[in-house]
C-alpha cells in the first residue's frame, strides 16, 4: 500500500527531526554511517592488502627493497586495524554445560543469598 503525499511529508518531517536531535541513532538504524574508528580501521585492511600485494610482487620480482618497504606497509595497516578495533568493555561469561556448572551455580545462588 504507498504512502499519500500527506503521509510521505510527515514522514520526511519526523526524520529529518530524528536526525537533528539523535544523529547517531538514525545512523544506527538505517546503517548508512560508519564510526570514525570504523573507517580507519578499513583503511587499514586497504593498506594492509596493498601491502601484502607489493609484497608477493617484490618476491617475485627477487627484489630485497620491495620486500622490506612492503613489509612495513603491511605493519602499518595492521597496526591501524589493532588500535581501531571496537573491544567491548564488558566480559561475556559464558557458561560451560557438564557437572562443574551444577556446581557453580549452588555457588552462584548461595553468594547471592547471603
Amino acid at each position: 500500500m504507498a504512502l499519500s503525499d500527506n503521509e510521505r511529508k510527515l514522514l520526511a518531517e519526523m526524520e529529518a527531526a530524528l536526525e537533528q536531535e539523535d544523529p547517531r541513532l538514525l545512523s544506527t538504524l538505517t546503517g548508512k554511517a560508519r564510526t570514525r574508528q570504523g573507517s580507519r580501521a578499513l583503511l587499514g585492511l586497504s593498506i594492509l592488502v596493498v601491502g601484502l600485494l607489493v609484497l608477493i610482487s617484490g618476491l617475485i620480482a627477487k627484489a630485497t627493497v620491495v620486500g622490506v618497504i612492503a613489509f612495513l606497509i603491511s605493519l602499518t595497516g595492521l597496526i591501524l586495524i589493532i588500535t581501531n578495533i571496537k573491544v567491548s568493555s564488558t566480559p561475556v561469561r559464558v557458561k560451560k554445560p557438564g557437572w562443574g556448572n551444577n556446581l557453580e551455580q549452588r555457588w552462584d545462588r548461595r553468594n547471592n543469598d547471603n
